[in-house]
C-alpha cells in the first residue's frame, strides 16, 4: 500500500536513482496514473519495455515505487504504482559534502529542465485546450522584498492551498467525479536574487 505522506529523499543513492531523466519521466506517470504497467508506460515514452522495465525496478529498489494490485486479469502483466503521495528533496540534506552538493544541483537542474519541457508542451499545444482551460491556465512573476522568515512563511501558505485543492480533487474523483478534471501541473518557484 502507498504511503499517504510524501517520502524526504536524504540518502544520496535515492536521489541518483530518481535523479534520471527516464526515471523521473516514469516516476511522474506513475503519480499521474496511479498505477501501469511497463509496457503501457514504454508506449507513452516511445522506449523498449526490457529498458522501462528496467528502470523500475531500479526506482524500486530505492523505495520509489512498488509493485500494485494487478489492474487487468493478464497475470503476465507486472504492475508499479508510487511508493509514497509524492517525494521531497531539501537542500539542507544535501549540503555537507562536495559529492553531496553536485549531485543535488544535477537533480535539481534535472527536474527544472522537465518542468520547463513541459511547459513548453502546453504552450505548443494551447490551441487545442479550448478557451475555458486556457483562461483558466496561469502563469505569472512577481518580483517580492521578503525576509527569508516571510518566504518561509509564504511557502507554507502556498503548499497549504495547494494540498486543500488536491485532497479536494482526489475526494471528488473517489465519488466519480470525473468529468471537466484533467493533471494540472503547478511549478512555483522562489529564490532570492539580487540585480
Amino acid at each position: 500500500m502507498a504511503s499517504k505522506e510524501n517520502r524526504r529523499i536524504t540518502d544520496l543513492g535515492t536521489l541518483k536513482a530518481l535523479a534520471h531523466p527516464l526515471r523521473m519521466k516514469l516516476y511522474r506517470l506513475l503519480f499521474v496514473a496511479g498505477s501501469a504497467t511497463a509496457s503501457q508506460l514504454a508506449e507513452q515514452v516511445d522506449e523498449a519495455v526490457s529498458l522501462v522495465s528496467y528502470h523500475l525496478r531500479k526506482l524500486a529498489e530505492h523505495g520509489l515505487v512498488e509493485e500494485a494490485e494487478p489492474g487487468s486479469a493478464d497475470a503476465r502483466e507486472r504492475w508499479w504504482r508510487p511508493a509514497s503521495e509524492g517525494v521531497s528533496v531539501r537542500d539542507e540534506d544535501f549540503h555537507d559534502a562536495p559529492e553531496k552538493v553536485a549531485a543535488h544541483l544535477a537533480a535539481s537542474r534535472l527536474f527544472q529542465e522537465q518542468r520547463s519541457e513541459m511547459y513548453r508542451t502546453y504552450l505548443d499545444e494551447r490551441p487545442h485546450w479550448g478557451r475555458e482551460w486556457n483562461e483558466a491556465a496561469h502563469d505569472s512573476e512577481s518580483l517580492l522584498r521578503l525576509t527569508a522568515a516571510e518566504l518561509a512563511a509564504l511557502k507554507q501558505e502556498l503548499h497549504d492551498v495547494i494540498k486543500r485543492y488536491d485532497e479536494q480533487g482526489r475526494a471528488a474523483e473517489a465519488d466519480g467525479g470525473t468529468e471537466g478534471r484533467e493533471n494540472v501541473a503547478l511549478h512555483q518557484y522562489a529564490f532570492p536574487f539580487r540585480v
